[in-house]
């Protein structure tokens, strides 16, 4: 009998212990108001940017996963990115990126598609995606400021945690009234405010002075906008998309 006991506690530790599913949301997560944004089976709530459906080919669902197949390594042109169909102002956002080696994506929110449309992605902070080691990115820009984690080509990621090329990590962006901020894999590594005297300034050093970044109000300050998913031409994969607003 005491061997039933035990066997009947370590099953139930074993059943307290298994790993959510990816793509689902739990009870909890649901009544805090989480809502998914990829479903681990289909491409519902997405669409291609400057769009009206879903790109025929690039992008697939797999095994769970949202993914882009490798081109050319181009930004935005072999398949274009895709976007959310909602938009978004307060919120907290949530996924889970894999890359391949070398590969090159990104994460953009408070995405708005002016016309006309750029030559490469639509205009967005970024919360960048990147094999750092492996490239060449991550070396341009200002102290780190492309690397993974980062506000791609405004503030480095600082004291990231990145897990090895071909394991998944966790990435979260905050946005609540100007103060944003981004999270890899549990850990704080980027916080700011949107249209701070220090943000603008920010800016002015980056590629986003440029006048085509401007030109329908300053970079980065929109009130609401998409979230987008970059085809840099490299095979990425995502999973767990999911987001609240605040």
């Amino acid at each position: 009998m005491k061997q039933l006991i035990i066997g009947a506690a370590l099953l139930g530790l074993l059943a307290f212990d298994k790993p959510q599913t990816p793509n689902t949301l739990t009870d909890k997560e649901k009544k805090e108001g989480w809502k998914l944004l990829f479903d681990g089976k289909t491409t519902n709530g997405w669409r291609g940017a400057y769009k009206d459906k879903f790109p025929e080919k690039g992008w697939s669902v797999t095994d769970g996963m949202l993914t882009i197949q490798q081109s050319d390594g181009s930004e935005s042109q072999s398949f274009g990115d895709i976007v959310t169909d909602g938009e978004y102002s307060d919120f907290d956002l949530m996924f889970d990126f894999k890359l391949t080696e070398g590969a090159n994506s990104g994460v953009k929110y408070f995405v708005v598609e002016h016309s006309p449309k750029p030559k490469g992605s639509a205009f967005g902070l970024e919360f960048q995606v990147l094999d750092d080691d492996k490239h060449p990115d991550a070396k341009l820009g200002r102290n780190g400021n492309r690397t993974v984690g980062s506000l791609y080509d405004l503030i480095p990621a600082s004291g990231k945690k990145a897990n090895p090329i071909g394991e998944w990590n966790t990435g979260r962006v905050i946005s609540k009234g100007k103060h944003v901020e981004h999270w890899l894999n549990g850990t704080k590594v980027v916080d700011y405010e949107r249209g701070s005297e220090k943000f603008r300034e920010l800016v002015a050093m980056s590629k986003y002075k440029a006048p085509e970044y401007n030109a329908n109000g300053r970079f980065g300050e929109a009130p609401k906008g998409h979230i987008l998913l970059q085809d840099h031409g490299n095979r990425v994969y995502y999973r767990n998309m999911k987001i609240r607003t605040l």
